[in-house]
């Protein structure tokens, strides 16, 4: 039996079994039958939780580009690789075979080395969803360079923070980006970042919305000047399976952020592994996902995962709002899109708008639909389900970190049935638990507990880099020998999880622990509410109160009788204790780039703390800060 195709119920059962008891013989033979090595293995996994240490494929020697590109060059070199989707429904889309996928990324990574970039050197990419984006990613795996893409709507400061902790020397940015209906000078945001930076700094920049930018003498350098000159090869260079591939920094919702550490061999197994599986991966297939590069899930399930797997993966430029909001189903209209991967933010969004903006537009090619970033509430699932899977595609409801390096908990379509507002079962390797507050498991279900995982899989997160013990600190001193995931969950009858958010969004209110995330699913079944944000502040009697931030659907924000109807909503659905002490309406929430509500910000208006706020420049909408800030109760 191949268990690279987990495609029905019974492989499926015997595969777990296999990869829970004998996780060594079933890891290597995952790796050993579906990947290009240079040399094998010495031991498939050694691991210690307490120090947080963790070894997959010691001593192999590989080149992940080979992996996703080379290979697939041989076998299909005409197959579509990357399609690109522009920002401007007017200007041309752009695709990539798989082997002018590998003359771009060759050319770019001679580009690197002409600016003296090596094995081991850290290059910041803070560029658009651009195919420059893919080449340059890839083109630092192809010469061993270790790449920190930064979300190019992230600051100068946030910027600097980044290239100034991972002590990058090289950053590849753009003149600009287009974004909707704006454009962005980002060199202009790089020259910024930089005079908080060291001297050492180079700059490449790729031309992509013509703006005039300055350029720095001996520091800044055209990639149209260099590229032209370049040999269209580049050797891959080998790898041992322990060598970083990247570092990708938390978005920083709480404290510093983290620069998260993955590794080549571990990191290309599993997402390639669970790429195939979760979203039933067949040749022809169009697979889009619409997240950014810049976090997790573009590293994992735009570039290594779908590519590694000989994938035609989608790289969208714009935004679900341009010029229309029917832009997310034009799109997968047009290119006939099989899969199709967004986050709850982004669907209710669109849900808010109404269904006409779906009509109209062929969605029949689709056959699988994913969830990603944050647990989905059952209103919104119900409303991806219905108007855009038409009742009839499975919706992977996928949990995952960026710490994880891929998905840990999910359903498989055709293998394990999906459950609204559940993410469902572990994958294949991972051995989840729940722990009471005492670090005891709870091993009935129908409970809720705190997440750990106690075995290690491929793609965990190898440190913090340049700070072991913060790692260790965060992820593995709160249970003795277990990966403390940060998030609580709810294990029903059959073993199906479902994430219950952030521990440390668990509101004490009267002696009672109340989880936010069931409150907000009860608010957003409310028909006039569009999302809503619960956090405690402090009270004489009970200790902490409720307050909701609620955004309504296109009611006037002075409606009077929406508090009542909420607080009587959430008593039937989980009970008096859990009432609101204040509502207020917004026209939007905090939110993080990648689509977090920043509950820290709302925590701090809640309190009154309105000096405190920290650094609000990285938010998708600061602006939003002060409205609240304003009429905070």
């Amino acid at each position: 039996m191949n268990n690279y195709i987990i495609n029905n119920k019974e492989n499926y059962d015997l595969a777990y079994a296999e990869s829970t008891e004998n996780p060594v013989k079933f890891w290597d033979d995952i790796a050993s039958k579906n990947f290009v090595w240079e040399k094998k293995w010495s031991s498939v996994v050694n691991w210690n939780f307490d120090k947080a240490e963790i070894k997959w494929f010691e001593n192999s020697k590989l080149n992940i580009t080979v992996n996703c590109i080379d290979r697939h060059v041989k076998e299909n070199p005409d197959k579509i690789a990357i399609l690109f989707e522009p920002n401007n429904v007017n200007e041309k889309e752009k695709s990539y075979t798989y082997s002018e996928l590998l003359t771009e990324v060759c050319k770019t990574a001679n580009v690197l080395k002409s600016l003296g970039i090596k094995k081991g050197d850290r290059v910041c990419i803070y560029l658009p969803m651009i195919p420059e984006l893919a080449f340059s990613v890839l083109a630092c795996a192809r010469i061993g360079a270790i790449h920190s893409v930064v979300f190019a709507g992230f600051s100068s400061e946030a910027l600097a923070t980044r290239i100034n902790d991972c002590d990058s020397t090289l950053t590849i940015t753009s003149d600009g980006s287009f974004r909707g209906p704006k454009s962005l000078n980002l060199k202009h945001i790089v020259d910024d970042a930089l005079l908080k930076c060291n001297d050492k700094q180079k700059v490449l920049v790729v031309n992509r919305t013509q703006e005039e930018i300055n350029v720095v003498k001996n520091r800044d350098f055209l990639l149209d000047d260099i590229i032209s000159s370049v040999e269209d090869y580049c050797d891959p260079v080998l790898m041992d399976a322990e060598d970083p591939l990247f570092i990708l920094y938390t978005s920083g919702s709480t404290g510093k952020p983290k620069g998260m550490v993955h590794s080549t061999a571990g990191y290309m197994v599993y997402t390639s592994y669970t790429f195939k599986n979760i979203f039933q991966y067949k040749e022809n297939d169009v697979y889009w996902c619409t997240a950014d590069i810049g976090w997790i899930t573009g590293h994992s399930y735009i570039l290594y995962g779908p590519l590694s797997n000989g994938a035609t993966t989608l790289m969208f430029e714009g935004v679900p709002s341009y010029p229309d909001y029917s832009r997310f189903w034009k799109i997968v209209d047009k290119y006939k899109v099989s899969q199709f991967y967004t986050a709850p933010t982004a669907i209710r969004a669109l849900a808010k708008q109404g269904v006409d903006f779906v009509k109209g537009n062929d969605l029949s090619s689709l056959r699988i639909l994913g969830t990603v970033g944050e647990p989905i509430n059952e209103e919104a699932w119900n409303w991806y389900n219905e108007n855009i899977g038409k009742s009839k595609c499975p919706i992977v409801d996928t949990w995952w970190q960026t710490e994880t390096g891929g998905i840990l908990i999910s359903s498989i379509p055709g293998v394990i049935p999906d459950k609204a507002t559940f993410a469902t079962k572990p994958f294949l390797g991972i051995q989840p638990l729940l722990l009471d507050d005492n670090g005891d498991e709870i091993k009935e279900n129908n409970k809720v507990g705190k997440l750990c995982v106690k075995f290690p899989w491929p793609s965990i997160a190898r440190t913090i880099w340049g700070n072991h013990e913060r790692y260790i600190n965060t992820y593995f001193s709160a249970f003795k020998g277990k990966y403390f995931t940060g998030d609580g969950a709810f294990r029903d009858e059959n073993g199906n999880y479902r994430i219950t958010g952030r521990v440390d969004d668990v509101i004490i209110v009267s002696g009672h622990n109340l989880g936010t995330a069931p409150i907000e699913d009860a608010i957003n079944e409310h028909e006039n509410i569009a999302e809503s944000a619960i956090v405690g502040f402090p009270h004489e009697i009970k200790g902490n109160a409720l307050y909701g931030f609620i955004t309504l659907k296109g009611v006037p924000l002075e409606n009077k009788s929406i508090k009542s109807e909420i607080n009587e909503l959430i008593s039937k659905k989980i009970g008096p204790i859990a009432k609101l002490d204040k509502v207020q309406l917004t026209s939007g929430l905090p939110k993080t780039r990648s689509g977090k509500i920043m509950r820290r910000i709302l925590r701090k208006i809640a309190s009154k703390e309105f000096n405190s706020m920290g650094d609000i420049s990285t938010l998708l909408n600061p602006e939003v800060v002060d409205e609240i800030i304003n009429n905070s109760l």
